[in-house]
């Protein structure tokens, strides 16, 4: 039977390897997502192996605190040890580099380092050396790059306190394989320095040449933990290889995605494949096969074809790591990144996987092929699945309670819990219950969804489009598995549509509440303050019509660390018009009054009438509150009249300005106005509400793109299960099309009525995954917050289908070409 088995596959090798397609893009997605992050991991670990190996030890501080470190008395026992020959303490904090444009580089300040000189110097210097004075400093050779600098250039940084210093620039040096260098570039310079330019008063860590390990512990104490080189170079890649566990699992997802549309596509397959040698089998049979012999043969032919499969999805996964590979380093260049690295586990699960997934879909097939009678097999029958279909009692069943229990969960997700993370999880487990539903009731859905779908083919395309929709129905199981594959793919797209679509309406209306300027002004490091000598001059500028001050000022109340901010008094109820909860805006602005946002009081328990004890300068004063205010607007948390405000802080620099042009002035004279005000202020940052708008809808846009780019290989793997369909049933319908062709049909018909009959299974699997992605997309965006706004996309949702119908007539080219070019008197011939 074995032998039997494997002649067969070697006497269609073209069935073989359409078979083995789904399985191959669906391995080969997941063996890639494994190539991309091993390779990605063992570069990372290479990198800061290599950095560690030049510490004997290192000390840090104990906890994850982001203010955590090392202090300079333990710096100094560390370094009075016997047998340390080297210690460098690392310094980190906020330093801004200003460009050659007098503005601060980046959204965020530059990364203030110390570099160290000597054995201990864990950085690459690629051009000069390191700092060894006050006036020199080293820049981060990417930042360095773009922003024009080379060794000997001038440059000014700004300390903590955003005021300038001159320094001379005596090296570039690749501060890589630290994360935050990474992301926001870096300046360095020696460590007091860096202390100065930074006012930390720890240390980041400590590295050591030499010493005693419990020597070195004993002098760390409690508060700072050492570790070895070889313990430290695995720390630092552990936190730097976190990322690639998020990637590894994102890609995953969808290459199980990928895996269950394979698995659908080969079910269908092998269903079709079986229909088709019934009389083959009951042949066996009739020699002697048991019904052990043909099950195990057909699992066989199985497990051979996703063994081939998965093989060559292990070769195209390679490929695929690699071009993530270039990919990831063309993104970022200081990604440490490997040769591609396919690993015995990469081989094993891809292997495994792929087998397990193609002999299970063909498990059902190859049951149904043990099932029917040699003698009544040796005859010829109709189509299997085809006729009218009923889904049965139990299948009914099956079909109502999953759906209502999906149904169920989606409202109570969307429109009864309590908005947030809980819910939304809620409506994804409504959305897989539900679509199981789906694929129970779909081969009933085949024939109204066909009408639908060839309404038009029908008409437009005469005798061959209604023949076309006729097949497309006839065989309800079959059309509904092919379907069902095209139904994930393009539900999950049509599903981030709608989110995406949604989340930038969101963003437009809480930019319009948040934003109601045109220009926003704040600091780089978002903590500092602007001077208040920019609102004068914005204030004398033609072209500005009004300037309002946000100030803002950290103090105690009740004993508790928090915050009190006030506004322009002009602005509020004009330009920023909160929604009160509670109270009125007039209460709000009698002296010794306060209103608080809805979040904080319901955070601290405030409630309108309460009396706070606020600590000032001058001792602490009563404040009482007089309103509770809702969210959506550029204010949040406590709010006090601006001359209660000064006279409980004193002349306190604004923390933001909200700018609005005079009306009749054009939005890039307005921006030429503030720009040139903000000019002689390095750290000060403009953003207007276009720019913001832009950032949100671009990040936006970014994800839709990466999880379509994701979702195609599904999309992809459906149009191959249509196109292997209807070159399966092109060998099955070999007679029947031979005998349309002998009664007038001629070949361009034929290939018209496969291309309308592929067209209609693309529109039915499309226009299902439509519904139930936008239909679980609302869902979704109504259970993510109480401020979120549902949008349809609904040109994209349009393109989706016509995609899928064009795709699908694509697919259709290949088998309709073979069925026009088949004898006429040959398949008639055929027995």
């Amino acid at each position: 039977m074995l032998r039997t088995t494997l002649a067969g596959l070697r006497a269609h090798k073209l069935r073989l390897l359409l078979t083995a397609v789904a399985i191959t893009l669906g391995v080969g997605f997941i063996s890639g997502t494994f190539v991309l992050t091993d390779s990605m991991d063992k570069g990372v670990a290479k990198t800061f192996a290599k950095s560690a190996d030049k510490v004997d030890f290192a000390v840090l501080p104990e906890g994850d605190a982001p203010d955590a470190g090392v202090s300079a008395d333990t710096f100094r026992r560390i370094r009075a040890l016997p047998g340390v020959t080297d210690v460098h303490g690392m310094v980190k904090g906020e330093a801004a580099l200003v460009g050659k444009d007098g503005k601060a580089v980046g959204d965020f300040p530059t990364v203030a380092m110390s570099v160290p000189s000597g054995d201990l110097l864990r950085y690459e210097v690629d051009k000069g050396r390191t700092p060894s004075g006050g006036g020199e400093t080293v820049l981060d050779s990417r930042v360095a790059e773009r922003e024009g600098f080379t060794v000997g250039d001038t440059v000014t940084v700004l300390d903590q306190k955003n005021r300038p210093h001159r320094f001379t620039v005596v090296g570039l040096v690749d501060f890589g394989i630290d994360e935050d260098a990474s992301f926001l570039g870096a300046v360095g310079f020696d460590t007091p320095t860096t202390i100065t330019m930074t006012g930390k008063k720890s240390f980041r860590e400590i590295d050591i040449a030499g010493g005693d390990r419990a020597a070195i512990e004993a002098a760390a104490g409690p508060s700072g933990q050492v570790y070895s080189g070889t313990e430290l170079g695995k720390e630092l890649a552990a936190s730097a290889g976190a990322d690639t566990e998020v990637i590894r699992a994102g890609l995953l997802l969808f290459g199980l995605v990928a895996m269950l549309v394979s698995a659908l596509v080969i079910y269908n397959t092998f269903s079709i494949l079986i229909a088709q040698r019934i009389r083959e089998m009951a042949l066996l049979r009739c020699v002697g096969a048991t019904r052990r012999q043909v099950f195990g043969g057909v699992v066989a032919e199985s497990a051979v074809v996703g063994l081939v499969g998965s093989l060559i999805g292990l070769a195209a996964g390679v490929g695929l790591g690699a071009g993530g590979l270039v990919a990831m380093n063309r993104l970022d260049a200081a990604m440490g990144v490997a040769a591609p690295t396919l690993t015995v586990r990469t081989i094993v699960v891809g292997l495994a996987l792929g087998v397990a997934v193609t002999v299970l879909s063909a498990l059902m097939p190859a049951r149904a092929a043990t099932r029917v009678a040699p003698v009544a097999a040796l005859r010829s029958d109709l189509e299997p699945g085809g006729g009218r279909f009923r889904l049965g009692v139990p299948r009914t069943v099956i079909a109502v309670l999953l759906g209502a229990v999906g149904l169920a969960m989606g409202v109570l997700g969307s429109l009864v819990m309590e908005k947030g993370e809980t819910a939304m999880y809620m409506v994804a487990s409504a959305g897989g219950v539900f679509f199981l539903a789906v694929i129970a009731a779909m081969p009933a859905l085949v024939r109204p969804l066909g009408r639908l779908a060839g309404a038009v083919p029908a008409r437009l395309g005469g005798v061959p489009g209604r023949l076309a929709v006729a097949n497309a129905q006839r065989a309800p199981r079959r059309t509904a598995t092919t379907t069902i594959a095209l139904t994930i793919g393009v539900g999950l797209m049509s599903l981030f549509a709608v989110i995406a679509a949604s989340g930038k309406a969101t963003a437009d209306r809480q930019l319009e509440e948040q934003f109601p300027v045109e220009f926003q002004i704040e600091t780089q490091n978002l903590e500092g303050r602007v001077p208040q000598a920019l609102t004068g001059t914005l204030r004398d500028r033609p072209e500005i019509a009004t300037v309002v001050e946000r100030r803002q000022q950290d103090v105690e109340i009740d004993g508790d660390e928090s915050g009190i901010s006030t506004i322009t008094p002009s602005a509020l109820g004009t330009l920023v018009n909160p929604s009160f909860e509670e109270g009125t805006l007039a209460a709000a602005r009698e002296p010794g009054t306060a209103m608080v946002d809805k979040t904080t009081a319901e955070q601290s328990g405030y409630q309108v009438g309460r009396t706070l004890r606020v600590q000032t300068p001058r001792g602490a004063v009563p404040v009482k509150i007089t309103a509770v205010y809702g969210g959506g607007s550029p204010v949040s948390g406590i709010i006090v009249p601006e001359a209660d405000f000064t006279r409980y802080f004193g002349a306190v620099d604004p923390s933001a300005l909200y700018v609005e042009s005079r009306d009749g002035v054009s939005a890039s004279a307005a921006r030429r106005a503030v720009d040139a005000a903000a000019q002689p202020y390095p750290a000060v940052k403009v953003v207007s509400a276009a720019e913001f708008k832009e950032t949100m809808t671009g990040a936006i846009d970014m994800m839709l793109m990466v999880f379509g780019g994701l979702l195609g290989l599904a999309i992809i793997i459906a149009l191959f299960g249509i196109a292997n369909t209807l070159t399966l049933s092109v060998v099955e319908r070999t007679r029947e099309s031979a005998l349309l062709r002998a009664l007038g049909l001629t070949k361009r018909q034929l290939r018209r009525m496969l291309s309308v009959e592929a067209l209609v299974m693309a529109v039915i699997g499309a226009f299902t995954g439509v519904v139930l992605g936008v239909a679980f997309g609302w869902a979704a965006t109504n259970a993510m917050g109480e401020s979120s706004r549902f949008a349809l996309p609904y040109l994209q949702v349009i393109g989706f289908v016509l995609l899928a119908g064009a795709a699908g007539t694509v697919a259709a080219v290949m088998p309709a070409r073979r069925a026009a070019k088949t004898s006429i008197v040959e398949s008639l011939a055929a027995d």
